[in-house]
């Protein structure tokens, strides 16, 4: 379920034809596998093997659209191409690879590792059961408590000096955003999870900036959604198994599976 609702709603928005949507999960698994600081050669191999697969796909939607604009968001980004100075072919390519693997694999991750704290605080499920109008809020702090997106990546473009250290001009550091979301200095009691929590939307999940998530409006509502969905109609939902085996990605932070009882 937490696959198949993000992945539906992106391809339907790109424009994909809905039987191409499985391949997406083989060429999604190894390309975002390589953006993790812990990618073995072998891993980013297989992406780099990958990439122009998904490339060419891309390419042959492209050239369809081109002919044959439709209500998409590929058609809309063709126009903003052929409208000159704004975005080019290969920006074009890259902003589709993006929102089409990006734009599925986070929410997988935020729904599966919302139901699971859910399942895990049966207070607080039952809580927002109850009170399902609270769902703005309570996936802020889902969000925030078991974040989808764990670090991100940025190059310093001076010198500047960060606790005891000096970051060097041109330096890559890694900034984790799930520990900011633990940080006691800005959540009270930071280890529990508080569907009430008055700040929890001041989260760092999305990131922050000019590099703020593209797509955060759409994965909180896809995970509003699917969440009180799954609270409404499978009420006595428990879990299944505590033995969970997690995808090998420190970055993008899921579990392979999470099998329930409903």
């Amino acid at each position: 379920f937490a696959f198949a609702l993000p992945i539906i709603v992106i391809a339907e928005m790109l424009g994909v034809p809905a039987a191409d949507r499985e391949q997406f999960k083989n060429w999604s698994n190894p390309l975002t596998a390589s953006v993790d600081p812990t990618a073995t050669p072998e891993m980013l191999q297989e992406a780099q093997r990958m990439l122009p697969e998904l490339t060419a796909y891309l390419e042959r939607i492209i050239e369809e659209r081109s002919h044959n604009p439709g209500p998409d968001l590929i058609s809309s980004l063709i126009a903003a191409r052929e409208a000159g100075d704004k975005l080019d072919t290969e920006e074009l390519l890259a902003t589709c690879r993006l929102l089409l693997i990006a734009g599925h694999e986070t929410t997988v991750n935020l729904i599966g590792n919302g139901m699971l704290a859910l399942l895990r605080n049966p207070e607080q499920r039952q809580w927002l059961a109850a009170n399902p109008d609270k769902i703005g809020n309570a996936v802020e702090e889902l969000l925030r408590y078991d974040s989808p997106v764990q670090l991100t990546m940025r190059v310093a473009f001076e010198d500047l000096p960060v606790g005891n250290q000096t970051v060097k001009k041109g330096d890559q550091v890694v900034t984790l955003l799930g520990g900011g979301n633990r940080d006691p200095r800005q959540f009270a009691d930071p280890a529990s999870l508080d569907l009430t929590r008055k700040n929890a939307p001041t989260h760092l999940s999305f990131g922050q900036g000019i590099h703020y998530c593209l797509g955060a409006p759409l994965a909180r509502i896809e995970g509003q959604i699917a969440i009180n969905a799954l609270l409404e109609h499978f009420p006595e939902m428990s879990l299944a198994t505590e033995d969970l085996t997690y995808r090998r990605n420190i970055t993008l932070r899921g579990v392979q599976a999470l099998p329930v009882k409903l």
